[in-house]
């Protein structure tokens, strides 16, 4: 006899249910069923039982939350009429009626649903508003369900206003969308809008949980927690996810496990639904982080290539590392709120507050913004991996960098002793005598016994420096700190002016003929006030404003205070002209007679008589004269200049400077002079011709 052969492990059983995925077998039938939308459930369950039932409704939020679902239980509730046929709108539809099953189906006639992402003409909007205007076959409202309704063209919006403003009674509209923000405010304006909050992750784990137990799967709580987490607030993310670990275990039919040895038949852990979703554990990116802060690259790298090979994302990596980051700013902010509800271990919990505290907050920041960056480039990038292992370098080497109140408190740690040595006044050196004055500060050295320098010549007496003069009056020097070294500064003196035009008033006094022929000196004029720049430019005019013209100019008692006046009121073309082009025949009060040189302009003299009688308020006569007359200031200042040039070459003291070094040639005498093309000259001349050859800030060379 022989033997049957023996059943193959195949082929479920014709009798088998067909399989559904979670999403839609959990799918909520009831508004008590619909976790998380409190508001809306409250609002709906107000405005049936007070027959205040808006025509449109418009829900909004992300994908998975139920906005599909919501508007088939409106559609239900509207359409129930109760097990016994004599019901109506209702908020508990009974779900054994025709329309509740229909709906529940997907095949009633009267509730029409469209997708506006493969429908986006005004084509299908006119069907939609052609139909609307027919009353319902058996249920008491026609309703459409537009999905994806922002999907919709500019033309099947414009053309379905009308009919969503005034709409026949016995219609109602729900719209879907992901995409608030694209649909046109008329639209919004005329339905009744409803925002399905996501759910936080206390509840999504609440729901997995539960439907995991309906399943008969063995899930812990911390798989739970991390399913939740990844779902971001979707159910029926978070549900797909839970499909696909369930599939991993053996479970039968009626629950229990098909192979009791098989390590797949033992509970669902954290460890597998991180392998499976490509995870890295809470504990390895928060011992990546350490590494990070404190700055060891070559050990952060190695981290990071273990987590990628045991099946952790690169950029799942980053994301991980921002939700350290974030969690360790709670932590520093709200300790307690931050620490009930990160959902991690008592372990983890310690670490994170331990190293919370380490860091300040502006390391945080930086590294959130590193982070935030490095995201984009790891996801771009054409190695992941690569990409990541360079963001963490420059994580590690930002980690070092001091923070600026860091640099701060470092350098006024080293700047105090410094700053006490050079504010410690040096020791007076012993009176010479009496009346005599404070020396010099120490020039001999710094080592015991060391040969100290030959000594200057003194310095004249206060008396006899010479002084900076401006517009005939003298003005005290700028005081020099003691420890500034020698040479002009930005403080000293104005910067070079062009080649011809003078840089200031002062310099040797001129010629007899422009002291107005008196011999004596001039009384001193008032030193121009100085001028504030504006802080918006003005258009550059070639008049000053009429504020500075306001005040009458006093008459110029030579012919050099006449010029200076022009560079006071910055007519610069003509005060060029009469600098370097003009040779002074006669000035007296009121009447100038020059004559200018071929390159002056030939209305010259019309314009200065002009702008003479403005600013003075007095009658000028400026003649035109062939005589030879002063050689030009120009000419003046360059005398001056070869004049102190002749007696610094006759010092003695440069003259041993220049027979000591052989080769040696005088070339300047430093100091400022009034002139543009004169250069640096002494301070003053004295009215007998003699220069007074000292200059505070320099020597000859």
């Amino acid at each position: 006899m022989a033997e049957s052969p023996e059943p193959a492990e195949t082929a479920p059983s014709q009798n088998a249910p067909e399989y559904r995925v979670l999403a839609r077998k959990y799918r909520p039938a009831t508004f008590d069923e619909l976790i998380g939308q409190d508001v809306l459930v409250r609002t709906l369950t107000n405005a049936i039982r007070l027959n205040r039932v808006h025509h449109a409704f418009i829900l909004t939020g992300v994908r998975g939350i139920g906005k599909t679902t919501t508007a088939r239980l409106i559609a239900r509730a509207l359409n129930c009429v109760g097990p016994d046929g004599a019901g109506g709108p209702t908020i508990e539809p009974c779900g054994v009626c025709v329309h509740c099953v229909a709906i529940a189906e997907d095949r009633d006639v009267d509730v029409l649903e469209m997708d506006a992402a493969s429908n986006t003409g005004v084509d299908d909007v006119r069907e939609i508003i052609d139909s609307a205007r027919y009353r319902p076959v058996a249920a008491k409202f026609k309703i459409y369900i537009i999905d994806e309704v922002h999907m919709l063209s500019r033309n099947a919006f414009n053309a379905l206003l009308k009919t969503l403003e005034e709409p026949p009674e016995h219609v109602k509209f729900v719209f879907a969308t992901t995409e608030i923000r694209k649909v046109p405010v008329t639209i919004l304006s005329r339905c009744q809008r409803f925002d399905l909050r996501r759910l936080d992750e206390a509840e999504l784990a609440a729901h997995l949980a539960d439907i995991a137990g309906r399943e008969g799967a063995a899930v812990s709580d911390e798989a739970i927690a991390l399913l939740a987490r990844a779902a971001d607030g979707s159910v029926r993310d978070g549900l797909s996810l839970l499909d696909r670990v369930i599939a991993q275990t053996n479970i039968g039919p009626d629950g229990g496990s098909d192979d009791a040895s098989d390590e797949a038949a033992g509970p669902i852990t954290a460890g597998r639904v991180r392998a499976l979703l490509g995870m890295a554990d809470r504990s390895q990116s928060l011992d990546l982080f350490e590494r990070i802060a404190t700055g060891d690259a070559p050990g952060a790298i190695d981290r990071a290539g273990a987590m990628y090979r045991d099946g952790a994302a690169p950029l799942l990596v980053v994301q991980d590392l921002m939700d350290i980051v974030h969690w360790l700013t709670r932590l520093k902010l709200t300790p307690d709120a931050a620490a009930s509800g990160s959902g991690a271990t008592a372990t983890d919990g310690q670490r994170a507050a331990a190293l919370s505290g380490r860091l300040q907050m502006g390391a945080l920041s930086r590294a959130w913004q590193m982070l935030l960056k490095g995201a984009g480039e790891v996801q771009l990038a054409p190695q992941p991996l690569t990409a990541l292992e360079m963001l963490i370098v420059r994580l590690c080497y930002a980690a070092e960098l001091p923070t600026p109140a860091d640099l701060v408190r470092r350098l006024d740690n080293r700047s105090g002793p410094e700053a006490a040595a050079v504010s410690r006044p040096a020791p007076a050196a012993p009176a010479a005598g009496n009346g005599a004055a404070p020396s010099a500060p120490d020039r001999t050295g710094s080592a015991a016994g060391e040969p100290p320098l030959p000594e200057r010549a003194a310095p004249p007496p206060e008396e006899t420096r010479p002084e900076v003069v401006l517009s005939g009056e003298a003005l005290p020097a700028p005081v020099r700190p003691a420890d500034a070294p020698p040479g002009p500064g930005l403080q000293d003196a104005p910067p070079d002016p062009p080649s011809d035009m003078p840089a200031g008033a002062g310099g040797p006094p001129p010629p007899p003929l422009a002291r107005g022929g008196q011999g004596g000196p001039v009384p001193a004029q008032p030193p121009p006030r100085p001028e504030i720049a504006a802080e918006t430019p003005l258009p550059a005019p070639v008049r000053p404003p009429a504020a500075v013209d306001a005040a009458p100019a006093a008459p110029p008692a030579d012919f050099r205070a006449l010029v200076d006046l022009f560079r006071e009121r910055k007519e610069m073309i003509l005060y060029g002209q009469l600098y370097n082009s003009v040779h002074p025949v006669s000035f007296d009060a009121g009447r100038l007679e020059i004559r200018p040189e071929a390159g002056a302009g030939r209305e010259l003299s019309g314009r200065v008589a002009a702008l003479l009688q403005e600013w003075t308020g007095e009658r000028w006569i400026v003649a035109v004269s062939d005589a030879p007359g002063a050689p030009t200031l120009k000419q003046q200042d360059a005398a001056a200049r070869q004049q102190l040039m002749d007696e610094a070459a006759q010092d003695p003291l440069v003259r041993t400077v220049l027979d000591r070094f052989e080769g040696s040639v005088l070339t300047n005498v430093s100091g400022p002079m009034s002139g543009p093309m004169s250069g640096p000259v002494s301070d003053s001349v004295s009215d007998s011709g003699q220069g007074d050859r000292t200059d505070p800030e320099g020597d000859a060379a």
